[in-house]
């Protein structure tokens, strides 16, 4: 039913699908009241988006049970952060979104259970959100980008994706590593810290790099494989360290990967006649693909939009962004069905917000 009565939903954030464990909270306004047809375009407010993340030693991954166990401790003194900064309380609540996924299971499961335990005790709507959509819906929030080509890349996502009929449809993805697992994995060969995040190291290696080195190019059609070029260059780093420096390896490593999401996404926005590429996830950061993204854009009359690390990286505020939007189309999650899942692909969603 449609109202001109103006119309506000403040939304909680859960987000800890991997080692970040992110709580945010934003308040979307309605002026003129939430039609029942059309796309929603609230006003963004930003009350309160923290963060928190688990770092192994250097040379080491990080397994499921650590992070969990991570989540589980560091979550309500977050919540407690988010609450204060946002100097609201739990009776100002609309409702309270997480991520059903996909990631890993068991921290997946520990932020749930809290979203899930507090939806009872406050009796506060609950609403689970994919991650994906979260990634990009933000980066539609921050950038303003209107109908653009998505590029989502993170440690544990590869897609390019374009929005049509209600669905953010997947035009091409890894057929097997994601980018940022490949960037995490070759950084514990080279032993370089995972804080502030592996992918970042490496790109401060790459800066220094200078000697291009010749690494496997593998783009299938509209699919990237990146297990290849890491077993290439592993082997490399461990038989012919006096050959190449780390930099060089990390500085080639980079220019052939992102080259190949180049390709991809420049070969979708052809398709669809797109003039705007969004970069989101956590590799999205990385100055030298926003860069190479940026010139195939302006060769093709377009632009490209990119966001900082507060809202790359995983984060709870764009749990709360995309739920916040499914809410104010009536969408729900019962208690019964809010179970968490590792597989939970861009395309299943009913982006019921947009036209």
């Amino acid at each position: 039913m449609d109202t001109k009565a103006p119309r506000t939903i403040v939304a909680l954030g859960l987000e800890g699908s991997a080692n970040k464990l992110g709580i945010g909270i934003v308040k979307h306004v309605y002026p003129s009241g939430i039609s029942s047809d059309g796309e929603l375009s609230p006003e963004y407010v930003e009350l309160a988006n923290v963060r928190d993340t688990y770092n192994p030693p250097a040379g080491e991954g990080f397994l499921p049970r650590d992070v969990a166990a991570h989540h589980r401790s560091t979550i309500i003194t977050l919540i407690r952060q988010a609450f204060e900064e946002a100097k609201i309380g739990s009776q100002d609540l609309d409702c309270i979104c997480y991520t059903k996924g996909p990631g890993m299971g068991a921290p997946l499961q520990s932020v749930a259970l809290v979203a899930r335990t507090l939806s009872q005790i406050w009796d506060v709507p609950l609403v689970g959100v994919n991650h994906c959509v979260g990634h990009i819906e933000m980066g539609r929030a921050i950038t303003g980008a209107q109908n653009p080509v998505v590029l989502y890349v993170s440690g544990g996502n590869t897609q390019v994706i374009a929005y049509s009929q209600q669905t953010y449809r997947i035009f091409g993805e890894t057929l097997d590593i994601a980018i940022g697992n490949c960037l995490d994995r070759f950084a514990r060969v080279l032993m370089l810290p995972n804080d502030p995040s592996p992918g970042y190291n490496i790109e401060q290696y790459a800066r220094r790099g200078s000697k291009f080195i010749e690494l496997p190019y593998t783009v299938k059609g509209m699919d990237v494989s990146f297990s290849g070029i890491l077993s290439f260059i592993e082997k490399m780093a461990k038989t012919e360290a006096d050959k190449y420096s780390p930099e060089d390896l990390c500085y080639s490593l980079q220019e052939t990967m992102f080259a190949m999401l180049v390709e991809i996404t420049e070969r979708a926005m052809a398709h669809i006649g797109a003039t705007e590429v969004l970069v989101v996830g956590g590799v999205g950061c990385n100055v030298r693909l926003q860069e190479m993204m940026g010139q195939m854009a302006k060769e093709r009359g377009g632009k490209v939009f990119a966001t900082d690390m507060r809202y790359c990286i995983d984060n709870g505020i764009m749990i709360a962004q995309a739920g916040a939007l499914a809410f104010a189309r009536g969408f729900t999650t019962s208690i019964e069905d809010s179970w968490i899942t590792q597989r939970f692909r861009t395309d299943q969603v009913h982006v019921e917000w947009r036209v």
